[in-house]
C-alpha cells in the first residue's frame, strides 16, 4: 500500500517556528497532489495547504503569510515550514495523498504541533 510519514512536529512557545516534512511512497512520476492538514481537539479536519503538479501552492487563509508548502517530485517528499506559530495552531497535521487536493486518497499517521504558550 502507499505510504505517507510525517516528521518534525513537537511542541514550541507562541512565535516559535517549526518544520514538517513528509515522505511518500507514490511512483506516479509525481502526478498527484500533495497536501498538509489538520485536526484540532474538537474540530474537524481541515486543509492547510497543497501542492498538485506543476500548480502553484493553495493555502488556508489562516496560514498564508505564515505557512509555506514545499514539494521535491523527485524525492516525492513534502515540506511545511511553520513560522510564526500560534495557539490555534495546535493539532495533529497529517500529510495526505491523492489525484485531487480536496479529497485525497492516501494519509499518513499524523504528528503533533503543540503551542505551549
Amino acid at each position: 500500500g502507499v505510504r505517507l510519514e510525517e516528521s518534525g512536529g513537537g511542541s514550541v512557545q507562541a512565535g516559535g517556528s517549526l518544520r514538517l516534512s513528509c515522505v511518500s511512497s507514490l511512483q506516479t512520476r509525481g502526478g498527484y497532489c500533495l497536501g498538509w492538514f489538520r485536526q484540532a481537539p474538537g474540530k474537524e479536519r481541515e486543509g492547510v495547504a497543497v501542492m498538485d503538479i506543476n500548480v502553484s501552492p493553495a493555502y488556508a487563509d489562516f496560514v498564508k503569510g505564515r505557512f509555506t508548502v514545499s514539494r521535491d517530485n523527485a524525492k516525492n517528499t513534502l515540506g511545511l515550514h511553520m513560522n510564526p506559530l500560534s495557539p490555534e495552531d495546535t493539532a495533529v497535521y497529517y500529510c495526505a495523498a491523492g489525484p485531487q487536493c480536496a479529497s485525497p486518497d492516501h494519509w499518513g499517521q499524523g504528528t503533533q504541533v503543540t503551542d505551549s504558550s
